[in-house]
This record gives structure tokens, sequence and C-alpha cells, in this order.
């Protein structure tokens, strides 16, 4: 499953260049009503998601419970304590609204649909994926919030848990368990028109991207920082990246996991999604002027998940090589 440079990554890099150029019709106030069109937007992906979650697949993978332990753990726990790791590393040089990007990142869940077909290409153990992916979506909801409400505390920044919860449970949670109680009635519907369907959740998240970055560009936020911004965000989600990958790999290797069960893991246990990242930072930091800088870590270690993960699996698949062994040298990777 190569990388490719796909419309969605097109349209991001698109819907950022408009909020830049034409920011008004998506910052508070414009005609767009972002207040009203987020929250539905958001409760729309989240639908979708819910629809989407087969409670099969927990079912099916539910007897190895040592690499979902691995899996849950790196996605949240080690993955938020390295966050922290950073937040005071970093203190001294680096923008708070940019730290806490970071470790928004580091506390989401992992992906769903990219860690299955990851696994898939990379002949690894495709329960395994499913059940962790899932899982890791449900837990999300929760402990994704808790996590940020208490590293936005130790910062000294305000943090209304209550608001936050009660909009998680309108606009996240009922829409998702909405789509889970709906999918025996819609599920054929759904195979049918899957990519049609994508192509819905897609353009909703861009919009969403749209329209962070619109209130940013309009509250002048980019104007106190220059490429440095770029610069710090490249270098630290590689670091985190390759870390966690590492990390992954050799956990899995000192539990003696069989070579399906560690790809499942490295490519579950390394991954943070995007699709449910952006709405949900939308509830968590409201109307934040700063929210597409916070964004800026999550939009950057998508793209650069998807490309690393993409060719390992390649190169798993083709020489049957465990994933411990793989993830020795993936500086030097090649399709």
């Amino acid at each position: 499953m190569p990388f490719k440079f796909d419309w969605f990554m097109r349209g991001m890099v698109l819907v950022v260049a408009l909020a830049f150029v034409w920011p008004a019709p998506g910052a508070q106030g414009g005609f767009l009503h972002p207040d009203v069109l987020n929250k539905v937007g958001i409760a729309l992906v989240f639908f979708l998601n819910g629809m989407g979650l087969s409670m099969a697949s927990l079912r099916q993978g539910i007897s190895r419970w040592r690499v979902h332990l691995l899996v849950q753990t790196s996605t949240f726990v080690v993955f938020p304590l390295l966050g922290l790791g950073f937040l005071k590393l970093s203190d001294a040089w680096m923008s708070p609204d940019l730290q806490m990007g970071f470790f928004y990142l580091c506390a989401l869940p992992s992906t769903v649909s990219s860690s299955v077909a990851l696994t898939v290409a990379a002949r690894g153990n495709v329960p395994v994926a499913l059940f962790n992916a899932t899982l890791s979506a449900l837990i999300g909801v929760v402990l994704t919030p808790l996590w940020m409400a208490w590293a936005m505390g130790q910062e000294g920044t305000a943090f209304d848990v209550g608001p936050v919860v009660l909009n998680l449970v309108l606009w996240v949670l009922l829409p998702l368990v909405a789509g889970q109680a709906l999918r025996p009635l819609l599920s054929r519907w759904a195979a049918r028109h899957k990519a049609r369907i994508q192509i819905v959740d897609r353009l909703t998240i861009l919009m969403l991207v749209y329209t962070s970055f619109s209130d940013s560009v309009q509250q002048g936020i980019w104007t106190h920082h220059g490429y440095a911004v770029v610069v710090q965000t490249l270098l630290f989600t590689s670091l985190l990246f390759f870390a966690m990958l590492k990390l992954t790999g050799l956990a899995s290797r000192l539990m003696g996991l069989p070579d399906e069960d560690r790809i499942a893991a490295v490519l579950c246990g390394s991954k943070k999604t995007l699709a449910s990242g952006v709405p949900m930072a939308h509830l968590i930091f409201g109307a934040n002027p700063a929210l597409g800088l916070i964004l800026i870590p999550l939009m950057v270690y998508h793209p650069l998940q998807l490309a690393i993960c993409g060719v390992l699996a390649q190169r798993w698949a083709a020489r049957g090589m465990p994933a411990a062994d793989a993830e020795r040298k993936p500086a030097g990777t090649s399709a």
C-alpha cells in the first residue's frame, strides 16, 4: 500500500491556503456560520464513524489480550507520557499553543481504516487490527478529553470540563451511538455507497480544517510565528513517530508476540487519527483562535505515518519479514 498524495491530502493544502487568502467566510461571524456548521459537521463525521464500526470485529479479535494491551497502552499511556516530556523540554522555546497541539496529537486515538488497510497489505493479523482500531476509537471519546483537561490544568489554562463533556455527548457520543444503532438497517446501503460516504466524510473534515485556520488567520495568530513553526513541527513529529515505531516494535519483541501480531501492534500503536482528531479539537478547544496552530502537528503527523507505514507494509509483505526486524532501519526504506 504505497503512500499517495491523494485528493484529500491536496485538499488539506488547498483549504489551508484558502484560509490564508480568504479567511472571512470561515471565521467567527462569517457567512458560513461556523459555530453551527462545525457542530453539524462533527455530528455527521461521528455518525458515519459509528455506522462504520463493526462490533463483530471486537468479538472476533478479543482473545489476543496481550497485543491489545500493548496497542492501547501505547496509544493512551506511552504517547501522552512522551507528550508530557516534550512539554517540559520545549517550554522555553516553543509557543504554548503549538506545545498544546503536540500534546493533543499524543492524546488522540489510533486510526481505524488506515491501520486495518496497512495490516492487510503487510499480511499482519487483521482481526487484531480491527479490534484495536475499533476499541481505540471508542476509548478515545473518553480518554482524549480527560488527558487534555489534565494537561491544560497543569499549564494553568482555564478548562471548564462541564461544557466540553456536554458537547462531546451531544455531538460525538450520541451520533456515534446512533450510527451504530442504525448499522443493521443501513449496512447494505453503506456498502453500496462506501466511496461516496468516504467523500462526504473527507469533505466535512476539510471544511473543519478551513474554519480552524480561518479563525487563526483572522485573529492574527500567524503573524507572530514564522518558518520556525514548520521546522519545529516537522522535526518533532518525525522524532515522535519514529520513537513510537521503535517502542512498539521493541515491546512486541520482548513480549514474544508472533510476527502477524507484531505487525498489527506496530501499525496500530504508532498511528493517530486525523478523521476524529479535527472534529474533537473543535469541541475541546472551542472558539480558541489558535486552533489552526494547535492542529498543525496532527496535520503533519498524518501524511508522515501513512508514508512510512505504507513503505514498511510493502517490505513486510514482500519479504515475509517480521515487524520487529523491518522497523530497525526505517530511514533507508524504499518502495
